[in-house]
C-alpha cells in the first residue's frame, strides 16, 4: 500500500516537471510575450539608451547652424575725459571736458563657403544618429533575451523546487517504511541510516533551489519591472528562426544591429576625413553690421555707421596641425574598416553557436524524456524486485534519485530549448517587438529627430524639459 503511494508521488514529480513548461496558461497568468513587453517599455538600461540617442540626434541641428547666420547685439557706455588741439584754418581750438559716450550696435555674419564643412557636418551627424540607432537596436535585443532568460529562469526554478519538494515528500515517506521493516527485522539498521543520509540530501538539494529561486525571482524583477507571478508556460519562436544555418549565417553578417552600428560608424569616419580636408579651402563670409554712438567725441554728439562686408580667408600655413588632422582621420577610417571586419566575423561565430546550442537543445529534450521515461520504468522494476528481496534499500533509493535527476534534467532542457531559441533569433537581428508582436508600441526614434532636426532655438527639450 506504501509502495503505491510512493509510486504515485513519484508519478506526481514527473506530471508537474513536464506541464510546468508545456500546460496552456489561465486567464490571470503572465505570459512571457507580456513580461517582454513590459521589460520594453520600463526596463532602466534601455530607456537609458533611447536618452543617448536623443542626444545623439542633437548633433544635427548643431550641424545645420553653419547655414545660419549668427547675430550679436553690442551695447556700451561709460565716461571719458577729452583734451584735444585742431588745427582749423591756421588757428589752433583746444578742445576739453568730460563726455558719456554710449552705444549699441547690431553684427551680422553669414558663411558663405567653407570647404563644404557644413554639408560634410550634416552628412556625419545623420550617420552617427543611425548607428546610434542600431545600437538602441543592440540594447533591445539584449534586453528581449535577458527578459526571455530570466523568465524561463523563473519557471525551471519554480519546477525544480516543486520537483525538490515531491522527492522530500516521497523520502520521508521511504524512511518512514524503512523504520518499520526495521522494526519487525526485515533490514538492518544500515539500511536506515541510507535512507536518512538520502532525506538529509534531499533537503540540502531543496534549500539550495529555494535560494536559486529567490535570486531568479530578483533578477526578473530587475529585468522586467515587475514581481513573477503566475507565470504561464514560454514557447519556443523557432517560426522566426533562418530555415537554415546558411541563412542564418548571411542574416546575422547583414541585419545585425552591431555590424550595420559598424557600417554607419565608417560613412562617419570618412566624412570625418572630409571636414578635416575643408579646411585647406577658402573661407567666404559676408558681415553686416550697424551702429548707433552717441556722445563719442565731444565734437561728435551722434554717429550713425552701417557697414556690409564681403570677407575671403585663405589659409596658407597653420603650423601643419590641419594636415595632420587630415592623416589622423584616414587612420580612423581604416580603424573603422577594420572594426567592421571584426563584427562581422563576431556575428557569424554567435549565429553559429547559437544554432548549434539550439540543435543540441531540441536532441536534449529528446534524450531527457526518454531518461525520464526509462528512468520510471526502473524504478517501478527496482521496487518490485525490493518486495520481493532482490533488491536493497540502497537500489530503491538510488533509482528514485535516478529519476528525480531525469526529471531535473528535463526541466533544464525545456529551459533550454526556448533560450535558444530566442538567442538564435537574437543573433541573427530579428528579435524585436515587431517580429515578436509583442503587446506594446515599438518606440519610434524618428519621432524626437524630425522634432529637433529644424529647430532654430530654444531650450526645451520636446517632452517639455
Amino acid at each position: 500500500m506504501r509502495g503505491a503511494w510512493v509510486a504515485r508521488a513519484i508519478g506526481a514529480v514527473a506530471a508537474y516537471a513536464v506541464t510546468i513548461a508545456v500546460a496552456s496558461p489561465s486567464a490571470q497568468a503572465e505570459t512571457l510575450a507580456s513580461a517582454l513587453a513590459k521589460a520594453y517599455q520600463n526596463n532602466p538600461q534601455l530607456n537609458a539608451q533611447r536618452a543617448i540617442v536623443r542626444q545623439t540626434d542633437e548633433l544635427v541641428p548643431q550641424a545645420l547652424s553653419g547655414y545660419r547666420p549668427t547675430l550679436s547685439v553690442t551695447a556700451s557706455a561709460g565716461s571719458q575725459y577729452t583734451d584735444t588741439k585742431v588745427i582749423s584754418s591756421g588757428q589752433t581750438v583746444h578742445l576739453d571736458g568730460p563726455t558719456t559716450p554710449r552705444a549699441v550696435g547690431l553684427t551680422g555674419q553669414q558663411t558663405l563657403f567653407n570647404g563644404f564643412q557644413t554639408a560634410n557636418r550634416t552628412r556625419a551627424a545623420e550617420s552617427q544618429i543611425s548607428a546610434a540607432r542600431e545600437t538602441l537596436r543592440v540594447m533591445e535585443q539584449t534586453i528581449l533575451l535577458a527578459a526571455a532568460t530570466i523568465y524561463m529562469d523563473v519557471l525551471r526554478d519554480t519546477a525544480s523546487l516543486e520537483v525538490q519538494r515531491s522527492n522530500i515528500r516521497v523520502l520521508t515517506e521511504t524512511l518512514k517504511q524503512t523504520r518499520d521493516r526495521f522494526n519487525v527485522g526485515e533490514v538492518t539498521r544500515t539500511d536506515v541510516a541510507q535512507a536518512e543520509a538520502q532525506l538529509a540530501a534531499g533537503q540540502s538539494a531543496l534549500h539550495a533551489a529555494e535560494s536559486t529561486l529567490v535570486t531568479s525571482r530578483g533578477n526578473y524583477r530587475r529585468i522586467i519591472g515587475v514581481e513573477p507571478v503566475a507565470l504561464a508556460p514560454g514557447m519556443p519562436v523557432d517560426r522566426l528562426s533562418p530555415p537554415t544555418l546558411i541563412t542564418a549565417v548571411a542574416l546575422g553578417t547583414a541585419e545585425n544591429p552591431s555590424v550595420t552600428a559598424a557600417m554607419f560608424g565608417i560613412d562617419a569616419a570618412l566624412l570625418q576625413v572630409k571636414i578635416a580636408e575643408g579646411a585647406l579651402y577658402p573661407k567666404v563670409t559676408l558681415t553686416g553690421n550697424v551702429q548707433q554712438q552717441y556722445d563719442a567725441t565731444i565734437s561728435t554728439p551722434q554717429l550713425f555707421t552701417a557697414s556690409a562686408l564681403f570677407g575671403v580667408t585663405i589659409p596658407l600655413y597653420q603650423g601643419g596641425t590641419e594636415y595632420s588632422t587630415i592623416r589622423q582621420s584616414k587612420e580612423t577610417l581604416g580603424q573603422q574598416r577594420l572594426n567592421l571586419d571584426q563584427v562581422r566575423d563576431q556575428a557569424r561565430a554567435n549565429v553559429v553557436q547559437s544554432w548549434g546550442q539550439l540543435e543540441a537543445a531540441k536532441a536534449q529534450m529528446v534524450a531527457a524524456q526518454q531518461q525520464v521515461t526509462a528512468s520510471e520504468v526502473a524504478l517501478n522494476g527496482v521496487r518490485e524486485e525490493a518486495r520481493v528481496g532482490q533488491r536493497t534499500t540502497l537500489d530503491v533509493l538510488n533509482a528514485q534519485q535516478a529519476l528525480v535527476n531525469a526529471r531535473l534534467a528535463l526541466v533544464n532542457a525545456q529551459h533550454d530549448r526556448v533560450v535558444a531559441s530566442y538567442n538564435l533569433l537574437s543573433s541573427v537581428g530579428r528579435l524585436s517587438p515587431q517580429a515578436l508582436r509583442l503587446p506594446t508600441s515599438a518606440y519610434d526614434p524618428m519621432v524626437h529627430y524630425q522634432q529637433v532636426r529644424d529647430t532654430w532655438f530654444g531650450v526645451r527639450t520636446p517632452d517639455g524639459r
